[in-house]
């Protein structure tokens, strides 16, 4: 999953890391490196509070849409890359049959995106689930 994120920087302060898609999602760092690794992991927080507040995972925007909304010539755009892999400590092997021309598909595209199958299924189910939310 790869949540945009906007960066920018006051002269006085360090990189701030701003996720739009997920409120109250904030981070920083004294380099850009160190503010979007920061950021990757206020991600990976925020999910699993949404997760265990048993709220919907909103779906990431395109920069694209985001820019127009938060319309600053100054930011920074960047995607942040989520290894859904990492979501939680406690992790449960599942066994499901899948017909072996879909399970292709679903190797080949998560091999372009360098998630894992696990990771792929996790991120298409959080993403289905936000789109079809009625709460």
């Amino acid at each position: 999953m790869r949540y945009p994120v906007f960066i920018e920087k006051d002269p006085s302060s360090d990189y701030g890391v701003t996720v739009p898609d997920l409120p109250g999602c904030f981070s920083a760092g004294s380099t850009i490196d160190e503010a979007v690794n920061n950021a990757e992991e206020a991600i990976l927080t925020h999910i699993e509070g949404l997760l265990m507040d048993d709220e919907v995972i909103p779906t990431p925007s395109k920069i694209e849409d985001l820019k127009a909304i938060h319309n600053n010539p100054d930011y920074i755009w960047m995607l942040c890359n989520i290894n859904m892999d990492k979501l939680s400590e406690n992790i449960k092997r599942i066994n499901i049959t899948i017909p072996e021309k879909v399970l292709s598909k679903i190797d080949n595209y998560a091999s372009m995106e360098r998630e894992s199958r696990s990771a792929f299924l996790t991120h298409a189910a959080l993403e289905y689930i936000s789109r079809h939310s009625i709460r």
